[in-house]
């Protein structure tokens, strides 16, 4: 007899053999209709899968993330299964789900064009019409090396795979792939897809052999997600932050330098402007400020343990006989500046922050925009506290997390937790302690969060803090790290109540990550749009005539002693060609004056993407943009 639990703890007594589609069934017509899969005990398995003894069952449809997951991978094999029906020489390689998404790389001579996705999608249109049904087998190792009988690529994933049974799934007319699923359970519920694009790759990304070719496709639940999604693309590109920071002279790149980026006065407005409200809240929450070399010698690496495990991404030097790093993370510094003095658990908790210079060395590949540099300002902070103060300093961490996100117009995000991988340093009992205060300190915050099990560093437990965007995708920025290893490395110790000295628990932090990385985010969430309070150019003033040019640049004065960045736009053009070209500046503000204004000390106002104007007095409207600024709002509204 199987005992089938079910998530709202009602249980269903059946025979063994029981598959996931059986105990859909008996719940209900619906949940049996939109079943794609099943949850046995924690592991997804097929809806034929049999179910034996006493467990607990989940049914998966599409509507959950899991689901989602699944079809997709299910579009992964029917893309294949095309590819190979237009392409019957084409020899198949890998193919797993990515974000919004699949790939799969083929070994094909042939190479397969933009103009050939069409023919790819109808060919998977067909398939699904079909609505095979997807079939597993299982057979041992041996057994699959047979079955293959030699096929090159196929061969060396079951090498690579785990476990003594391994699957091959069939669908459509005799097509069959290694896979270890699950599938959903016939081609007919692989829901909505597209063909992306396709690149080079290298398998096993070794660039001596053959270059393998790499389709991409994106699948959601139905036409209308798919579409949301191709809008969501479209506006992307729109927004893409390389284009816009060019467009509006923020920052730049130049092949002296490949992957390091060069900041324009209008782009450190930007800049400065998050820095000096970075500082700001620092000094509110408790912390000091430091600042350390971003060259070190080979000596503090090996000690940090980052010339072991991070070597192939730094950069090196050698003078006055001696092997030195330029630094790629800044926390060795951060304990170095601890070490100079002693402890007393008394100054603890000690909050020490740091906008720290980092190098690290990304493949030419991988550069993108902001997004990927080689060079860029880490905010980093490191806490050093007693074991029973990590709740409360985590606490106070994401109050000051989420202060910051909202002053920038981010709130929606999502947290991480990420628990002890099998690979760690340090006892259990510190890190069970050590992940109870992370959790506890989230639940006190009433946050939900999403569990990774094992995915913790070796070091210790932590907190990723995740944003959404205004295309709604979702970039990790903040993180909070509990670390055993480097205070040991570094002997970092304190003064304790009885005189003795300890070891100090030492929490890493960063809340806005890399800051031309958020740059880039804010450029691409607001489309260049910025705030008031980050615009680098604020207001702008446009006079009618040259009739008003005095009263312009006297407004400009008063406007500037108010702490606005102000510009006036003096050409003789028309005051409508003035205003045509000013939109593509992007400012908050456009104060048009002519004599009627010059009379009244007034200003009619032209507000970013509105097209109504507004009359107000200069002080009236100083005022105004002053209290936004301040508050960091981010409606320009008056």
């Amino acid at each position: 007899m199987a005992r089938i639990k079910l998530p709202d703890g009602a249980i269903i007594e059946t025979n063994d053999g029981i598959t996931g589609k059986q105990v859909a069934e008996k719940i209900g017509a619906g949940l049996a209709k939109a079943a794609i899969a099943a949850k046995v005990n924690g592991n997804l398995v097929d809806l034929s899968a049999p179910i034996n003894g006493d467990v607990s069952i989940q049914i998966i449809t599409s509507k959950d993330t899991e689901g989602l997951e699944i079809m997709r991978h299910s579009c992964a094999h029917i893309m294949a299964e095309a590819i190979c029906l237009l392409w019957p020489q084409t020899k198949l390689v890998y193919g797993p789900t990515v974000d919004n998404g699949f790939y799969y790389d083929i070994d094909l001579d042939e190479p397969i064009r933009p103009g050939d996705f069409e023919r790819i999608e109808e060919k998977m249109g067909e398939i699904v019409k079909a609505d095979k049904p997807f079939i597993r087998k299982e057979m041992t190792r041996a057994e699959a090396i047979a079955k293959l009988g030699g096929e090159k690529y196929k061969t060396d994933n079951v090498n690579r795979a785990t476990g003594d049974i391994l699957s091959f799934y069939s669908s459509g007319d005799g097509f069959e792939d290694l896979c270890r699923g699950p599938h959903i359970p016939s081609a007919g519920k692989a829901g909505a897809f597209k063909i992306m694009s396709v690149a080079g790759a290298y398998w096993h990304g070794d660039a001596t052999q053959k270059m393998l070719q790499r389709v991409y496709g994106t699948a959601w639940r139905n036409r209308k997600e798919l579409d949301e999604y191709l809008t969501r693309l479209e506006e992307a590109k729109k927004r893409d932050h390389r284009v816009i920071g060019r467009q509006l002279d923020l920052f730049s790149f130049n092949d002296a330098g490949p992957g390091f980026a060069f900041m324009h006065p209008k782009g450190m407005i930007i800049w400065n402007s998050i820095v000096d409200f970075w500082r700001g809240v620092h000094k509110r929450f408790g912390y000091e400020e430091i600042k350390t070399p971003i060259i070190l010698n080979k000596e503090l690496w090996h000690r940090s343990g980052h010339w072991d495990h991070y070597k192939e991404n730094m950069y090196f030097t050698r003078f006055d006989d001696a092997d030195y790093a330029i630094k790629p993370m800044n926390c060795p510094g951060g304990c170095l500046v601890y070490q100079t003095r002693k402890h007393s658990y008394r100054e603890f908790p000690l909050r020490v922050a740091e906008l720290g210079l980092v190098h690290r060395h990304e493949a030419s590949g991988v550069i993108h925009g902001l997004f990927r540099v080689r060079q860029f300002t880490q905010d980093d902070a490191h806490i050093f506290c007693t074991p029973d103060q990590i709740e409360a300093e985590i606490i106070g961490v994401i109050e000051l997390t989420f202060e910051i996100y909202r002053a920038f117009g981010f709130k929606d995000f999502h947290i991480e937790l990420s628990t002890k991988p099998e690979n760690h340093i340090g006892s259990d009992e510190i890190w069970e302690t050590a992940t109870n205060a992370l959790i506890n300190a989230l639940k006190h915050k009433n946050i939900d969060y999403k569990v990774n099990e094992g995915d913790g560093a070796f070091y210790g437990p932590k907190i990723d803090f995740h944003i959404e965007d205004s295309l709604k995708r979702s970039w990790q920025l903040g993180t909070i790290q509990l670390d055993f290893s480097m205070p040991q490395r570094f002997e970092l110790v304190f003064t304790d109540k009885d005189n003795t000295e300890k070891t100090p628990v030492m929490i890493h932090r960063a809340v806005l990550g890399s800051f031309e990385r958020f740059i880039g985010i804010l450029i691409e969430h607001y489309a260049g749009d910025m705030p008031l309070w980050l615009a680098p150019q604020q207001v702008i003033i446009l006079p009618i005539s040259e009739k008003t040019n005095d009263y312009a640049k006297a407004v400009e004065t008063r406007l500037k002693a108010q702490g606005l960045r102000v510009s006036c736009d003096l050409t003789d053009e028309k005051i409508g060609a003035k205003i045509a070209r000013t939109h593509g500046d992007k400012p908050p503000y456009m104060l048009v004056v002519g004599p009627k204004e010059s009379q009244s000390d007034s200003v009619n106002v032209r507000i970013r993407g509105q097209e109504q104007t507004k009359a107000l007095k200069v002080d009236e409207f100083a005022a105004i943009a002053s209290n936004k600024i301040a508050d960091k709002q981010v409606e320009l509204a008056l």
